[in-house]
């Protein structure tokens, strides 16, 4: 056995362990495309989403050199058909490039030495007897000699792409090297039988990759019969916390929320085993390269980006426009590039019905706050969500003074006197006052009911378990006088299915004194 052509077992067999949560099922959906015209198979997923195992697991089941019966005759692999078509049958080509750059960054070399010692490095486990002018003809040689051809496994394929951004030789060569493997008419049919290549961002829309733009992706956005494989799904984790005797609902908050077709529910199996054998749940994300340059877009603040993060973060969700990303972290011209961006990094999540995202879980809105806490600009819309939650739990209170007086300070940060002359202005403090109510409420403004045209509504999620409210507004009249509107013109009709939960809550600013006053009543 070698190193990178026909590894063995041996990694997958480390992992195979009583935590070992079955997705050998992924290895069918393989199966059907080797030796096909499709047989070109690229995964991208965020990171810590199980991209490596999966590549150990398809290197032990199609390794020709080792037995791996043990390892799989007991799986959900085994119970499909075909699983014996091509168990240890084939030649594997096993690749890891992030290993290769961070040694050639270890050695302080240019990383257009990866391709080459990536070539170097298959040369030396092909057998001295197989002979070739080239490395690809020593490799079809190796293919005639044995009678198996290859699969090619391939993790981190973009890791070039996105680590040597600055460095257009070597990732020319590196493009290059792929495009002799699965893009060359003399080797690609003899020598491949199929490819598997992982990676955080999906190919480039601009043809700069050519080389890999006959693969079949399936990339976040759209994983298709991939969905279920991309990370843990809830019948699962349900297994791993009774058998950790860890609380499921907590660790379905912190974990829980990646919504993909087909599949509502997904958890990122790093976090969650992290979380078993800890006993705890927490934050375990942490910084990479990939996520560090994410403060500095956010800072850009495309079309008030940072107010829509803010939103994000309060719980709300936010239209997106996912087609322009041009799948590189350097190309920024949008809002939606950078929302697109974090998607495939998997700090926000993708609705393809309603094309919006929102953040996954507690875990990841902790990284986002962390974000906002770094600059001045980020402290202030971190400020307003925190005063924000404090606002909602009070207007469900009846502490209308509370919220008056929290109202009178976000008026006098966001609005010098002259600019705060009418009602549309008092309707923006209101955005921002019930910031948080997002995450729990659908909100609509200027809603027709009873008798006339309400403000504001909130209609509570059917999880929240919270009241409706109903908030009118006035300006140089009174707060009591908003009450009575929305008793007199009936504005509650339209929340039938919440009579007797409902909460009234009356605005009004005075210009002349400059003051905020608030009443709220419960019905």
């Amino acid at each position: 056995m070698g190193t990178y052509v026909n590894p063995g077992n041996q990694a997958f067999a480390e992992i195979d362990d009583n935590d070992y949560v079955d997705k050998t099922s992924l290895i069918s959906l393989i199966n059907k495309t080797i030796g096909k015209k499709n047989k070109l198979t690229c995964i991208s997923r965020p990171r810590r989403f199980g991209k490596s195992w999966a590549a150990k697991m398809l290197t032990a089941y199609y390794d020709c050199s080792c037995d791996s019966h043990k390892l799989f005759d007991h799986k959900h692999i085994a119970r499909t058909k075909g699983y014996q078509d091509y168990l240890n049958k084939l030649n594997v080509i096993c690749l890891d490039v992030s290993g290769f750059i961070s040694e050639a960054k270890r050695l302080k070399k240019s990383l257009d030495i990866v391709p080459v010692w990536i070539v170097d490095a298959i040369q030396d486990e092909i057998p001295k007897k197989i002979k070739g002018k080239t490395p690809n003809d020593r490799l079809l040689s190796f293919v005639e000699a044995t009678g198996k051809q290859f699969v090619f496994i391939i993790d981190e394929w973009d890791a070039m792409i996105r680590e040597a951004k600055d460095e257009p030789d070597a990732q020319e060569a590196y493009l290059n090297l792929l495009r002799g493997w699965f893009k060359n008419s003399n080797f690609t049919p003899k020598a491949v039988a199929a490819a598997y290549m992982t990676g955080i961002l999906p190919i480039k829309k601009d043809g700069s990759q050519s080389a890999i733009s006959d693969f079949k992706e399936y990339s976040i956005l759209h994983p298709s019969q991939f969905a279920k494989f991309t990370g843990f799904l809830e019948s699962e984790v349900k297994h791993i916390c009774r058998k950790y005797k860890m609380p499921f609902e907590e660790v379905k908050s912190w974990y829980d929320g990646y919504e993909l077709t087909g599949q509502t529910s997904i958890y990122n199996p790093y976090s969650v085993m992290n979380a078993m054998e800890k006993k705890a749940c927490e934050s375990f994300w942490g910084k990479t390269s990939a996520t560090e340059g994410l403060t500095d877009y956010i800072k850009m603040d495309f079309e008030g980006l940072q107010e829509t993060v803010a939103n994000l973060i309060a719980g709300s969700e936010a239209e997106v426009n996912t087609n322009a990303f041009q799948n590189d972290l350097e190309r920024f011209g949008s809002k939606d590039d950078v929302l697109t961006l974090l998607i495939h990094l998997g700090y926000l999540t993708y609705n393809a019905e309603r094309k919006t995202v929102k953040i996954p879980n507690e875990e990841v809105r902790l990284e986002f706050k962390n974000f906002l806490a770094q600059d001045d600009v980020g402290k202030h819309w971190m400020r307003l969500i925190k005063r924000s939650n404090k606002i909602l739990k009070d207007a469900i209170a009846g502490k209308g003074s509370e919220v008056a007086k929290a109202l009178q300070e976000i008026r006098e940060e966001q609005y010098a006197p002259q600019y705060y002359n009418n009602e549309q202005s008092l309707r923006a403090i209101i955005k921002y006052a019930f910031l948080s109510a997002l995450a729990k409420y659908v909100k609509i403004e200027e809603i027709p009911s009873g008798k006339g045209i309400a403000d504001v509504i909130f209609i509570p999620t059917a999880l929240a378990k919270l009241p409706a409210m109903v908030v009118e507004l006035k300006w140089n009249k009174t707060a009591g006088g908003a009450i009575e509107q929305i008793k007199k013109k009936k504005y509650v009709s339209v929340l039938k299915p919440f009579e007797g939960n409902i909460i009234l809550c009356g605005i009004n600013y005075d210009a002349i004194t400059g003051e905020h006053t608030c009443e709220i009543e419960r019905t």
